[in-house]
């Protein structure tokens, strides 16, 4: 038996569209923009567009944690930094709305809550990825430094295991490691 045709569907007009799914863009996610956008501003360095180290420094002490910090390298996993050290605007944006972090309390909140993010095994591991992509500084450059890779396990791992940070740093420090290290790195 033959399948009925199917009537064409009306077509839709603004009456029909629920409001939370219209494109225009709402008061409050404007507001919220630019309120992430001061934000960015009072970080940054005006002559590059970006927040710089001296940006960050400032960040830091505002949010109340070390730049050392581990959250700290999580906010640049969040908000996807490319360059270490600098958060460009586009990154800044992107990164706060995910966040919901729009005024100085919400991201002191946010940051404050990010170590539990990296608790999930598979974020841990994109995290961890990341980390080490951002440690690398040079164009095409493939390996980290034995004092480098050092630091990223104290700042990533340390306050989980330090036990066994502590073995394998040390191990990672010793005279042979160091030999084939430097070998296979010429």
């Amino acid at each position: 038996m033959p399948r009925p045709k199917r009537k064409a569907a009306p077509p839709i007009t603004s009456s029909d569209v629920d409001s939370s799914l219209r494109t225009e863009p709402k008061k409050s996610t404007t507001k919220q923009f630019d309120r992430i956008d001061k934000l960015f501003e009072s970080y940054a360095n005006k002559s590059l567009g970006l927040i710089d180290p001296d940006g960050i420094e400032a960040l830091c002490k505002d949010v109340h944690v070390d730049h050392t910090d581990v959250r700290m390298l999580i906010l640049a996993w969040k908000l996807k930094a490319e360059k270490q050290g600098y958060f460009s605007k586009d990154e800044w944006q992107k990164g706060l709305k995910c966040l919901g972090a729009d005024t100085l309390p919400k991201l002191r909140k946010a940051i404050n809550g990010l170590k539990k993010e990296v608790t999930v095994p598979e974020c841990f591991e994109d995290f961890y990825s990341y980390a080490f992509q951002y440690c690398l500084t040079e164009e095409k450059q493939r390996s980290v430094d034995i004092e480098t890779i050092c630091e990223l396990l104290n700042v990533v791992l340390r306050s989980e295991f330090p036990t066994q940070v502590n073995l394998l740093t040390e191990y990672l420090k010793g005279e042979d490691v160091q030999k084939t290290f430097n070998a296979h790195t010429r």
